[in-house]
């Protein structure tokens, strides 16, 4: 783990408590790709004994957070980061500890040359959900903007 994925992580569940509650593990964090991790805990299984729905859903959304926060940081002045919409598909059953991988859809230059000139500019981040045995358990699209302050 890199200083910056510590401090992106520590930053997150200070933000965000939903993170701190599920004990989310960043594994990496750059501003094209984003890998965090949800233990496996009894206390957040479902009715077949593998990670919520909402939980998984949760891990996603906080990795697709996370690569957004890196790759427009230097925005946040101008701009804050919303999520417009997201789509989830739930492929496998999962069990134990499962990652979520995100990588970001578009370059962060045409993104922000759209802020530049005076637009809400959207972009997607894909995330693929997989289990320790590297099965896809699922797979999320979060689709991101950037509204400018004031």
């Amino acid at each position: 783990m890199t200083a910056q994925t510590a401090s992106m992580g520590e930053m997150l569940a200070t933000a965000v408590p939903m993170v701190r509650t599920l004990n989310l593990e960043f594994d990496e964090v750059t501003a094209e790709r984003a890998v965090l991790r949800l233990p496996d805990q009894p206390d957040y299984h479902n009715h077949v004994g593998g990670p919520h729905a909402g939980a998984m859903f949760t891990l996603a959304e906080s990795a697709s957070g996370a690569i957004v926060l890196t790759a427009f940081g230097e925005q946040l002045s101008r701009a804050v980061p919303l999520a417009v919409r997201a789509d989830i598909e739930y492929k496998k059953l999962a069990k134990g500890a499962v990652t979520a991988t995100a990588t970001l859809g578009r370059p962060v230059a045409d993104v922000v040359a759209e802020l530049d000139a005076g637009e809400r500019p959207e972009f997607p981040v894909s995330i693929a959900i997989t289990r320790e045995d590297g099965a896809v358990t699922g797979e999320m699209t979060v689709v991101w903007t950037l509204r400018p302050n004031g």
